[in-house]
């Protein structure tokens, strides 16, 4: 009965009534609105809509207050239905309402409506059926809690900086700002709403305010009695809306807290919004921890001045606070900005704490700083690091004596941080050794304390020479102690044996092999420094300057940073000096161009900056004493530097750094104590620049000479010593002479030889020979010959002769290891004596011809690179002879060679001339793979950056060289000799995969502007010149012609800006920022398109003509070559497939052609993929074709037979040729 009455008093309501009509229960409106999912708002008929309000809020009031006095009576929501109310109808016309008073510019009335619509439809959810009778929906729920945010008035903190701004710069002309984000953009929207926003009156404001409370209380109402457990978005957006409610008015009095209160007598909306979140944390809304970690969650979010009075709720919630901080815990993300706001909010949570809950909350947290959890681990030393900010507690505390050690600081940082130390992860060892560092500048004594006692025993020992006492026993739990009579002691050798581990892991942690774990553990050993925690050895110290060199560019940086830093702090330290020199001047020469203006920028402002005008009265501060010392350091312990420090001064040369002042204060300091480094600066200046008042300079150095009064004695010093080198030098050349005459020529030589004793003689003979060349006659020469040759006979006679008849070494019957040693001793005489050198090197080069023991012919590749030092110019002329030993049959001679030669063209004391280049080619190809890696490092490493053009200027010219074709008048034209030509011939077909291994390597370290001009050179040097008939299409014209479109053809030759897609490339920089990434993204999709216009028109307007041209010739001629051209057509028109008319507009044939061969391409290619797709997962055959597909356009695309419009002759078949170069 209660229940019928209750539906006719609904019923009855002038609203309902209006719902009932035909107008709106039929009405394809509400259908309209269903279908939206109340999104956006529906116009309705302007006759309805005028009914609906006319008696505006006070039909809500009306129809809130029937609802809520016999919501209880209801039993289902089908009920409503079934009495002839349409629910469909009423959410429709409640969504128009509500939708109404979310925008900025409505009006009160509006917005109280909206608010009022909002919470019948509430009190609807709460009749139970609601969702299956499809009351409730999400979104519109959703949009209903949001009101309590837009319809009322925000007090925008952006429209009063926007105020501010305005008002300071009134007056003042306006620039155009640069909007740097998005967010930027967004913000700017917000405040043009802002400025939108209607005027409210105080009367308004205060029927809105009663609307919201209304609102609230009927969430309230719902959350008693509609389950959210299985809505978690809902559930969060409840957290969220109650959270911002908290400070929504100020509360009155002392706010209640029950587990029960009556909804009525609740008048504050924060006090509402506290039942609310108790609400949410009852079990009918999920699990408890969840709900409590998403109440924690929350306000983590909000400002400290917030968090702090969430704190004054602290005894309603005191019986969450350690849950919600471990739910807290586990619930970080990983993002460096949030973990560090939530450790704040930790830590501001656990400061007010009693010590016993502090310390069962930190031995959870040391169990947590081990979960399998990555992001747990990284979080856990983020709140360590906020806990030790704090006091530290006293023992006395907490009354629990087991839980006394959790309160120490010392806990936190050896139990917890340091523990991280040998995480699996590398972010957080990273992370927790820049917080061990950090923990050095923290004000708590202790903790220094700790950090000390980690890796020295010095600050221990006091503590273990006293008694134990109950104070500091707790300290014996951290180190395993073998327990002696005496524990003090034993224990002391304990830490001290800890200690030195964690220095040597920490040592070791510079060195790991991932780049953020060197860069954190340098700066831990930095702070370990700069507080004398470690000593400053040079075993430390040179780990520093070390990592100055390190393969990551951000470690070298990092390093660099350091080791400054150190020496700011540390200025007298002679050991810091020096590690700070070994790092940052070898650093000038780096090859990244960052480091080297790094290295260059410390230089500058340590040194040259620090000279400044020299008097005897005046007083050198810190900065100046520094500068002398290191310049001290450079003119003695540190000369290996001398070179890295020129290059330095070369750089500063060109900057202009060098001004008349400056020379004029450098010069006034060479007549100070410290004149040896201002003499050291004056000799690079002089040397790097050419402009300097060189009068003031010698002027200067007279005056040295004259104050010092060098000895007169000096050069006959230098007379003596001479004269004891040739006498004590001269007796071992004599005696080593008589011994190796002893042995040649006496006739029993043979049976009184020792091998052993005969090389030391030797070497001793070529040493001792090196410090006096005086005592080196012509019969010293002869005998050292006479080891190589067959002419000892001669040197009985009476009358040496002048010279022995020598065109070769000739097999005697010395061993080959005593001749070996012959060659090394012959060929340090001859780099004392020109003329030696000028006799033997025909002899030499000889040799390496026709010598047949290997470590002879190994010597005398040493010998002569080694003359070509002293005597570049004769040695020139047998560069050919030494390179072709690159070819030898022995490995061990190709490799000394290589290294040789390497130096050589290093030092420039070789220049790539004739067919050196060439020659290094044939060896990036040599059948030891050892050998031909060496020639690859060689090459790319040490040579490749000296002369950047190198390959694309002999690119063409390989082509010919390796052919064997010398009809062209340009190329393949220096003299070489026969046995050249066949010891580095790759010609025919046997070598053409490695002819092409060779252009692919040459072609892979191109830069795509070397690749753009070495196609243009393709066109004018060759297909131009056969085009043109110039160079005969012959069989060796043939050859060369087909060998330059497969090149052509080939992956290597496209432009890596095109064939790269913008994606992989922005995606190799994982830690940018996304905006960052986007626009490379877009720069680079910018520069594609520029880049394959370009290719393009240069195709159109350089090649095309070309390839008509010589497609006739070759058509006319019936060549085989013509396949190859339409291949290299077919792989380069994969990238014009749609534009094949426009480009071979000149030849409508051909393009008809190339239409055809890529549709069947194209439907072969088709057909491959359809039958890798049905194959099975494992099988071999399926990998090889996707691997070799993808390896090359001429891979990818198949060559097809074509049409041709002439006939052509048989011929062999090619596709095998063909193979052998895709497939490669």
């Amino acid at each position: 009965w209660q229940t019928v009455m209750s539906l006719w008093h609904l019923r009855k309501h002038r609203l309902v009534r209006h719902l009932t009509g035909k107008r709106i229960k039929n009405s394809t409106w509400v259908d309209a609105v269903w279908e939206v999912e109340f999104t956006e708002s529906i116009p309705l008929d302007k006759t309805i809509e005028e009914e609906l309000i006319a008696r505006q809020e006070k039909s809500f009031t009306a129809l809130y207050q029937c609802l809520l006095a016999n919501a209880d009576q209801y039993q289902s929501a089908g009920i409503l239905g079934e009495s002839g109310i349409s629910v469909k109808s009423l959410v429709a016309v409640l969504s128009f309402f509500v939708l109404a008073g979310k925008s900025k510019v409505a009006s009160g009335h509006q917005r109280v409506n909206s608010l009022c619509a909002a919470s019948v439809y509430l009190l609807l959810l709460r009749i139970p059926g609601s969702i299956g009778n499809k009351v409730f929906h999400e979104v519109l729920l959703d949009t209903c809690l949001d009101l309590t945010r837009h319809c009322w008035p925000q007090d925008s903190e952006k429209k009063r900086k926007k105020d501010l701004k305005s008002s300071q710069t009134e007056g003042k002309r306006s620039k155009p700002q640069r909007k740097d984000s998005p967010q930027m953009e967004m913000e700017e929207e917000e405040e043009e709403e802002v400025e939108e926003e209607v005027h409210l009156s105080g009367q308004d404001l205060m029927r809105i305010r009663d609307a919201v409370a209304l609102l609230v209380q009927s969430l309230l109402r719902l959350l008693q009695t509609f389950p959210l457990k299985d809505s978690p978005q809902t559930m969060i957006h409840c957290f969220q809306i109650f959270s911002n409610l908290l400070y929504f008015e100020p509360t009155i009095g002392k706010p209640v807290f029950a587990a029960e209160q009556d909804i009525t007598k609740l008048r504050s909306i924060p006090e509402m919004a506290f039942y609310g979140l108790q609400l949410l944390c009852s079990p009918k809304h999920g699990d408890q921890k969840e709900v409590r970690s998403c109440t924690l969650l929350i306000n983590l979010r909000l400002s400290h001045v917030q968090c702090d009075n969430c704190i004054g709720c602290k005894v309603a919630l005191w019986h969450c606070y350690h849950e919600c901080l471990r739910c807290a815990d586990i619930q970080m993300v990983e993002k460096n900005e949030y973990r560090s706001h939530g450790a704040q909010a930790v830590g501001m949570l656990t400061s007010q704490m009693a010590s016993e809950d502090y310390a069962c909350f930190i031995k959870w947290l040391c169990n947590f700083s081990r979960s399998s959890k990555m992001v747990h681990r990284l979080f856990s030393v983020d709140v360590v690091m906020v806990l030790l900010e704090q006091p530290e507690r006293r023992p006395e505390e907490c009354r629990d004596p087991d839980l006394v050690c959790f309160l120490m600081h010392r806990f936190l940082i050896q139990n917890l941080l340091f523990a991280r130390r040998m995480d699996e992860s590398p972010t957080v060892q990273g992370h927790a050794l820049n917080c061990l560092a950090q923990c050095l500048e923290l004000p708590s004594l202790n903790a220094t304390r700790a950090i000390h006692n980690l890796f020295c025993a010095t600050g221990t020992q006091t503590v273990l020479e006293g008694e134990i006492t109950e104070g500091n026993a707790w300290f014996l739990s951290y180190f395993p102690v073998v327990r002696l009579k005496n524990k003090s002691r034993s224990l002391f050798i304990s830490v001290f044996n800890a200690a030195k581990e964690n220095l040597a892991l920490l040592l070791r942690r510079v060195k790991d092999s991932k780049t953020n774990v060197r860069k954190a553990a340098l700066q831990a050993l930095l702070g370990l420094l700069k507080h004398d925690v470690i000593p400053m050895s040079w075993e430390n110290l040179q780990t520093l300057s070390e990592r100055c060199r390190d393969p990551s560019v951000s470690v070298k940086k990092k390093a660099l940073q350091c080791v400054g830093d150190l020496l700011s702090v540390k200025p007298e330290c002679s050991v810091v000096q020096k590690a700070w020199l070994q790092g940052v001047v070898p650093a000038v020469a780096d090859s990244e161009t960052s480091v080297q203006d790094k290295a260059l920028e410390a230089l500058d402002q340590v040194l040259l900056s620090q000279v400044k005008p020299y008097s005897a009265g005046c007083h050198l501060d810190a900065g100046q004493r520094l500068m002398w010392d290191l310049l001290g350091l450079l003119c003695h312990e540190c000369q290996n530097l001398s070179r890295y420090f020129s290059k330095a001064f070369t750089i500063w040369s060109k900057q202009n750094k060098f001004t008349p002042s400056f020379i004029s204060n450098l010069i006034s300091h060479t007549e100070a104590d410290h004149a040896a480094g201002a003499w050291l600066l004056l000799s690079k200046v002089v040397s790097s620049s050419s402009r300097l008042p060189y009068g003031k300079i010698l002027d200067a150095w007279d005056k040295m000479v004259r104050w010092a009064r060098p000895n007169e004695s000096v050069t006959e010093d230098i007379k003596q010593t001479q004269a004891f080198l040739n006498q004590r030098c001269g007796e071992l050349v004599s005696a080593c002479e008589s011994y190796l005459a002893s042995i040649i020529l006496t006739d029993n030589g043979a049976q009184n030889l020792d091998e052993e004793l005969m090389v030391k003689h030797l070497h001793t003979l070529g040493v001792a020979s090196l410090q006096c060349p005086a005592k080196v006659n012509k019969r010293t020469v002869l005998l050292v010959e006479s080891v190589l040759t067959t002419h000892s006979e001669k040197l009985c006679q009476t009358e040496l002769p002048a010279s022995l008849p020598l065109s070769q070494f000739k097999a005697n019957w010395l061993p080959t290891r005593v001749r070996a040693h012959g060659v090394i001793t012959l060929g340090k005489l001859a780099l004392q004596n020109e003329e030696l050198a000028q006799k033997y090197l025909p002899v030499f080069a000889r040799e390496l011809e026709v010598g047949t023991e290997v470590s002879v012919r190994s010597n005398v590749v040493v010998i002569m690179c080694d003359l070509c030092v002293r005597y570049t110019n004769m040695v020139d002329h047998y560069i050919p002879n030494i390179s072709a030993c690159l070819r030898d049959k022995e490995a061990v001679i190709r490799e000394q060679t290589l290294i040789m030669l390497t130096n050589l063209l290093q030092e420039e004391f070789v220049k790539w001339k004739g067919s050196l280049f060439f020659d290094f080619m044939v060896a990036l190809v040599d059948p030891v793979p050892a050998i031909a890696s060496l020639t690859e490092y060689c090459l790319l490493h040490l040579l490749l950056k000296k002369n950047p053009e190198m390959f694309s200027q002999h690119f063409i010219e390989c082509i010919f060289h390796f052919n064997s074709y010398t009809k062209h008048k340009s190329y393949n034209k220096f003299s070489q000799s026969e046995r050249e030509r066949i010891h580095f011939s790759l010609k025919g077909q046997q070598y053409r995969e490695k002819r092409f291994q060779i252009y692919c390597f040459l072609l892979e370290h191109f830069t795509d502007a070397q690749r753009f001009n070495i196609t243009n050179k393709i066109n004018q040097t060759i297909l131009a010149c056969f085009a043109d008939e110039e160079l005969p299409l012959d069989a060796d014209g043939a050859n060369i012609l087909s060998e330059t479109f497969n090149i052509l053809s080939l992956k290597e030759f496209k432009l890596q800006t095109i064939s790269s897609s913008a994606g992989a490339a922005a995606g190799e920089e994982a830690e940018e920022e996304n905006m960052a990434t986007m626009a490379k993204a877009v720069l680079q999709a910018a520069q594609k398109k520029v880049v394959s216009q370009v290719r393009k028109k240069a195709f159109i307007e350089n090649t095309v003509p070309l390839i008509i041209s010589l497609k006739n010739l070759l058509e006319q001629k019936r060549s085989p070559v013509l396949r190859d051209l339409m291949g290299y057509l077919q792989v380069t028109m994969q990238d014009y497939r749609n534009e094949v008319k426009e480009i071979f507009s000149g030849d409508e044939q051909l393009a008809a052609e190339m239409e055809f061969a890529l549709k069947i391409a194209e439907k072969e290619r088709a057909t491959v993929e359809q039958v890798d797709n049905d194959s099975l997962a494992g099988d071999g055959k399926k990998a090889q074709v996707r691997g070799s597909a993808q390896r090359s356009p001429v891979r990818s695309t198949a060559l097809l037979p074509f049409t041709f419009a002439t006939p052509q002759p048989p011929r062999p078949n090619l596709q095998t040729a063909r193979l052998a170069l895709t497939d490669r």
